[in-house]
Order: C-alpha cells, then structure tokens, then sequence
C-alpha cells in the first residue's frame, strides 16, 4: 500500500513526534484523569438530601472530600496544560541550567502530584465507604468515576516522576567535561613515543655509539673549528 507524501511528511512532522513522546503521553493522560476527578464532582458532587433543600457533598455530606478532588483535579489539569507547554518549547532552551531546572521540577512536582492523589484516593475511598446507603438519590455513579480516576492518576503521576528522573539523569551536565577532554588529548600528543619505535630502539653492537652519533640533529652537534694553513711569503 503507498502512502501519500503528504501523509508521510505529517507522520514525521515536529507535532506528531512531540504527541509520540512517552512524557507527552503521560502528561495527557494525567490531564484527562485529573479533568474526569474534579469534573464528576463537580457537576454530581453535591446534591441536597431527601429530606432537605441544602446542598450537601455525597462523600458522607463532607464537603471536605469533595472540594479537595474538585481543587486538585483543576490544579493538576492546569499542571499538565503548562507542562505540556513548556515541553513544546524544550528544544528551543538554549540554557543548559534552565532547562536541568525544569527537569528536576517537573520531577518534583510529578512525585508531589503522585503523593496528593495517593493521599486523595484513600480519603476519597473512605469517606464513600462512610456514606450511608440510600442517602442521595444521584451521584453514586460519579463518586466511583473519581474515585477511580484518582487511583490511575497516582500511576501516571509516579510514571511521570520516573521519565522526569531519566530526563535529568541523561541530561545532567558534567561539569568541565570539556576541559578534561582537552587534557586528555593535551596527555595523549605529550606522551613520549612508544618503546617499539625504532628511534628510541638503540642499536646493538660495535657501531652503536657512531650511529647514535650520527643519527643526531645537525644543530645539536658541535661545529668544528677551521684549520689554520701556512702559506709561504713571496
């Protein structure tokens, strides 16, 4: 089957690259995930009992649980959106230092964000499990959409933290690498020629010492004196 140039070119163009990446890939689930969390329960979160008008969060009327997966969810679908961002515009930083920062704070944040919903997923599970049956009428359903979105995000978030740790591991500069390799050729051409090498092998036997005399640099020998020559008087 012949793909088109055009297909060809789109498959190998800079956008699709960039979404093939495994970070890109992971920051867009960790997105999704978070935006189901805060999404669910922000819309069925809180509902007022049967028997009253006021509004109540369905984790057990604990209005805590539910403004913390609503906070946290548009906090991480916020993250993922800047980081997302910033990593569209990596291979334009030009500054090795700034871009090990960002390195070492997406891998921050990412083991941070791993630790909250790890944190949110046992709250959130707790809670649910307090809530007496029967008490709202709706919102069952999108208590355990959160509920498990959170459970996948602590493994996105905690994938994200490693691809960040590899990132700054294989980026990390050495410092004055450069100059050691110039040492190292500096060393290399200074070195003194090997001892297989004819020039430093000394010949054996009788005529070693003239021709060790006569294998010296003509500007090392000592110029001879001109003789004097008598010439007879007219």
């Amino acid at each position: 089957m012949h793909i088109p140039e055009s297909l060809q070119d789109l498959a190998d163009s800079e956008a699709v690259q960039f979404l093939k990446r495994p970070k890109t890939i992971a920051r867009i689930f960790a997105g999704v995930f978070s935006l189901i969390v805060f999404s669910s329960l922000l819309t069925d979160g809180y509902q007022n009992k049967t028997n009253s008008s006021q509004l109540h969060c369905v984790l057990n009327s604990s209005n805590t649980g539910c403004s913390f997966a609503v906070g946290a969810g548009l906090l991480a679908f916020l993250s993922c959106l800047a980081f997302l961002a910033l990593d569209a515009h990596e291979g334009r930083i030009a500054s090795s230092r700034f871009k090990m920062a960002f390195q070492l704070l997406d891998f921050i944040l990412a083991a941070l964000w791993a630790g909250i919903w790890s944190v949110g997923f046992c709250f959130l599970a707790n809670q649910w499990q307090r809530s007496p049956p029967g008490q709202f009428l709706l919102g069952s359903s999108s208590v355990k959409a959160a509920i498990t979105f959170a459970f996948f995000s602590i493994l996105v978030w905690t994938l994200q933290a490693y691809l960040a740790l590899q990132d700054l591991r294989n980026d990390a500069p050495v410092p004055y690498r450069r100059s050691l390799d110039e040492g190292g050729v500096a060393l290399t051409s200074l070195s003194p020629p090997s001892t297989a090498s004819p020039v430093n092998t000394p010949p054996t036997g009788p005529h070693s010492l003239s021709y060790t005399s006569s294998a010296l640099s003509p500007h090392l020998t000592t110029p001879k004196a001109p003789r004097l020559t008598m010439m007879p008087a007219n």
